[in-house]
């Protein structure tokens, strides 16, 4: 009678493929480290005939999908012998996770169980097909990975981790990073791994941007044809023997339309009669180097408007990526205050193939996530991918992941859509906290499906949800507004938010989307807590690096800004000494929020946030201390001591104190602590 189970054990010999691709080298250190830790030893490698596992490419190489891999079971000499076959190095690297290693186990510090044997079972496999031809992610605006590290750009072992976890995720696409210095090693890595790479919209053909190379010349492909292609020349020599999804396109300098730099281009038709230009020569000039290059453009921004006007042309079988608006829904993103929230999908008759580029994470300085998760409900996320899968959408899903260590959940949910094109969000919400939180499950989930509802909802939309950013970037320009006496007219950058208002009415708007969410936030923190104190160790940890410090962001974050916008309210009222305390309250909020970062920042994680350059709440706190000092100068200057005289001094020792024994001016805190009991603020 046949095993019915294959077991797997610290003895099991392996055979590997005798000159295996460097992405197979680097799956098979990946695999060797992950059965290290569960068996306590590297693999045996030993010859084919005498290996219970053999890894091989196939060949002749059957009818296989794109990275599919085929497991098979035999008996041999009375020993089960397993087969894991690919016509392809990322379908053996995808086949050899079988260790029960969690594809997030770097960033929530989740080892694998030691064990003596893994049992899997005796049954032929065939991976299936997934869902999405490309699929990965873009690592933008990730501040957080460049400050981790003194080094810059980032080496190896920052990059090393974030293209593991990738591949863990079924992914086989990246653009590795915003603008990196070329001499980094994140392009030969990713390359190295087997990842398809790919690049921003802005940098065509992976080439430097002009003004680098040429800047005292003119952005203008007619005045400088010669030199734009040199430029893209020398980039598909440069990149001809990678994996590259190849960009076409023309933007601006700067990552603008180009027509703000050659305003000769007045109309659509000739803008559209330029890039279709440009990105025809830029296929042939491809083409005539690469056999069947895939190559895709982004429909962004100002190039979605021209395309649905009909005045953009497009090579066959170039993929046009759809974008969403940064916020979960695909519309056209808010540009400003401008927010038309045009359908971006593509209608009957656009010609495919057609891909997304979508984010988890985004950064605007409106209102958008970057330090935390995405609060829009995870279930728009999933009826947005998958209506968008069903209009033919399908061919790349380019998801930007940021920093990835605060994004896992949406992460995860997105691999499970570009996998097998449907997902319930509310399972996926369920099964993440049963892996991760497996001590009390149920009541993680219910914080986390909080979350979500706790989220500041400031416009009439379903994504219209606050992230982290929503707190910060208005807080200082109320208060620049403020101080640099403009307040007869709105803040022109706040207008997205509250409309055209008188600047006291902006101020409001804030103050009562902030306050109807304050005790929801802090009600959120207290079941964290207590949900926290209900797991085990290593559960707690990261539930409190996850969720709660999400949470906290969120909290002290808001409450922040109402604070902010009752000390401006007051301030504009006349009462300058309680203007001064609510900005010092406002100022002890935020902190918080540097120190809930100095709370996640252990371990390997040390400095994890010290390039928080973008939400940046150390520019937050400048600002509101700047403000305080600034509402002294009401009736405390110049002395400095004349509040405290005032609202603090006993009645009979106003008359006769001696300023030589009195006269020490308090500082910004303490004035304010005293004050606040003061005023019972």
């Amino acid at each position: 009678m046949h095993p019915v189970m294959f077991v797997l054990h610290r003895n099991t010999p392996f055979s590997i493929p005798d000159t295996p691709s460097s992405a197979l080298q680097h799956g098979l250190a990946i695999f060797a480290r992950d059965f290290s830790k569960v068996f306590g030893n590297v693999p045996s490698i030993v010859d084919s005939g005498q290996a219970q596992v053999r890894i091989v490419y196939a060949n002749p190489v059957p009818v296989f999908e794109p990275e599919s891999f085929n497991i098979s079971f035999a008996n041999e000499a009375d020993q089960a012998v397993v087969t894991l076959t690919s016509a392809d190095d990322l379908g053996l690297v995808y086949g050899l996770h079988y260790l029960g290693v969690d594809p997030f186990w770097f960033w929530n510090e989740r080892e694998p169980l030691a064990r003596d044997a893994i049992e899997i079972p005796i049954n032929n496999y065939h991976s299936p097909q997934a869902r999405v031809r490309y699929r990965g992610w873009f690592v933008n605006d990730e501040v957080c990975l460049i400050g981790w590290t003194d080094t810059y750009p980032p080496p190896r072992e920052i990059w090393q981790p974030v293209f593991e976890t990738l591949l863990r995720c079924g992914g086989n696409l990246v653009i590795p990073g915003t603008d990196l210095p070329r001499a980094g090693c994140h392009w030969q890595l990713a390359a190295e791994m087997g990842l398809y790479v790919t690049h921003h919209h802005a940098e065509p053909l992976g080439a430097e941007m002009f003004f680098r190379i040429h800047p005292d010349c003119e952005a203008s492909y007619d005045r400088n044809a010669a030199l734009f292609e040199a430029l893209w020349l020398e980039a598909i020599e440069r990149q001809k023997d990678r994996k590259l999804v190849w960009v076409l396109g023309f933007r601006g300098q700067g990552d603008c339309p180009f027509w703000e730099q050659d305003p000769s281009y007045a109309t659509p038709a000739q803008r559209g009669e330029l890039i279709s230009r440009v990105i025809q020569r830029q296929y042939k000039m491809l083409s005539e180097r690469v056999p069947n290059p895939p190559c895709l453009t982004y429909l962004y921004g100002e190039i979605t408007e021209l395309y649905r006007q009909g005045h953009i042309s497009l090579p066959e079988g170039v993929i046009k990526i759809w974008s969403d608006n940064g916020y979960g829904k695909m519309v056209s993103r808010r540009q400003g205050d401008h927010n038309l929230r045009v359908p971006s999908l593509p209608v009957a008759g656009d010609t495919p193939p057609h891909g997304l580029y979508y984010h988890a994470t985004f950064h605007d300085l409106q209102a958008s996530s970057h330090l935390v998760m995405l609060p829009v409900a995870p279930a728009i996320i999933a009826s947005e991918l998958e209506k968008a899968f069903a209009s033919g959408t399908d061919e790349m899903l380019l998801l930007n992941c940021g920093n990835i260590r605060p994004h896992l959940f949406t992460l995860d949910l997105v691999s499970r859509l570009w996998q097998q094109g449907h997902a319930d969000a509310q399972t996926c919400l369920t099964d993440f906290s049963r892996k991760y939180f497996s001590s009390a499950p149920q009541q993680a989930a219910a914080c986390m499906q909080r979350y979500f509802t706790a989220a500041i909802q400031y416009g009439p939309h379903e994504d219209d949800k606050a992230g982290d950013e929503f707190y910060h970037h208005p807080a200082r320009s109320l208060i620049g507004h403020l101080m640099r006496s403009e307040t007869d007219n709105p803040a022109d950058d706040l207008r997205w938010a509250t409309g055209y208002v008188p600047f006291p009415e902006q101020v409001t708007w804030f103050l009562g989307r902030c306050q109807s969410a304050t005790s929801q936030w802090s009600q959120l923190i207290a079941r964290c807590q207590q949900t926290a104190q209900q797991l085990c160790a290593a559960e707690a940890r990261f539930f409190r690096d996850f969720l709660l410090f999400q949470v906290q962001l969120h909290d002290s974050g808001c409450r922040g800004l109402a604070l902010l916008c009752r000390s401006i309210l007051e301030h504009l009222a006349g009462r300058h000494p309680q203007a001064f305390v609510l900005a010092s309250q406002s100022l002890w909020a935020y902190q918080e929020g540097l120190e809930a970062m100095a709370e996640a920042e252990h371990g390997k994680w040390k400095h994890f946030f010290r390039a928080d350059w973008l939400t940046n709440i150390r520019s937050t706190l400048y600002t509101v201390d700047a403000l305080r000092k600034y509402l002294r100068m009401f009736g405390d200057n110049p002395d400095y001591f004349l509040w405290h005289k005032e609202f603090l001094m006993p009645e009979n020792e106003k008359k006769i104190y001696l300023e030589n024994t009195h006269r020490n001016p308090p500082g910004d805190d303490d004035l304010a602590r005293s004050l606040r009991v003061r005023f019972s603020l």
